[in-house]
């Protein structure tokens, strides 16, 4: 065979090679190469976890607290019954062994009797007037703060003085979370603070109590400033 007809059946060949590469490519160009990625809630971005909502599976029996003790086991809607209130009226967590617990609002914590009255008054810390002087006017900026009062569990300490109401709650609660039924106490001048899970409460007569702020899974208060 001629050495040119080589040539040319060595080109042929080629060419029909680098046209079936780039058809291969055309056709391969409009094909899934695979499986889409999933959207972030099938990717557990949006995942309940029954700890956090237990009430999503009725059947399922926790922990029941009724008058600030361990009556057994019992699903939400039978505690809720058993201690005559709704459902939502109960606080729902893991206790400190990780089980699932139903307990109303500060039932293992009930409020503490008051603070003696020399904690709660603001101008006790004032400096004591010298009779023999005559009197000068003050030159101090009236307080228009109150006390902000801690309860250990035994006695009331002074946190601060003349400070706002959202200053007290954060000095007292700002990262500390408490645990279904149970409650941390202090008191702003005449109120009385409340920590319970998921929120701050406060109650002018040391008995009946609202929500003052709502606190996030990082046991931080965003709604204070």
């Amino acid at each position: 065979m001629p050495k040119d007809n080589r040539i040319l059946i060595l080109i042929g060949a080629a060419a029909a090679v680098l046209i079936a590469i780039i058809i291969g490519l055309l056709l391969s160009g409009g094909r899934d190469e695979g499986p889409a990625e999933p959207p972030p809630a099938a990717q557990g971005g949006l995942t309940v976890a029954v700890a956090d909502a237990p009430g999503l599976d009725s059947t399922r029996e926790l922990r029941c607290y009724v008058d600030g003790q361990f009556v057994g086991m019992a699903t939400l809607t039978d505690c809720a019954r058993r201690n005559g209130l709704a459902t939502d009226a109960l606080d729902v967590g893991v206790d400190a062994t990780g089980a699932l617990v139903a307990a109303p609002t500060a039932s293992l914590t009930p409020p503490p009797a008051l603070p003696p009255v020399e904690l709660t008054d603001n101008s006790t810390g004032a400096a004591p007037i010298d009779s023999t002087q005559p009197a000068q006017p003050s030159t101090q900026p009236a307080s228009t703060g109150g006390q902000c009062l801690r309860y250990t569990g035994s006695d009331w300490r002074v946190v601060s003085s003349g400070g706002s109401l959202n200053q007290c709650v954060q000095e007292l609660y700002a990262g500390t979370c408490v645990r279904p039924g149970e409650a941390l106490y202090g008191r702003w001048g005449e109120t009385t603070l409340r920590l319970v899970p998921r929120r701050v409460e406060q109650s002018p007569d040391n008995n009946r109590f609202r929500t003052l702020a709502d606190q996030d899974r990082s046991c931080q208060f965003p709604g204070l400033r």
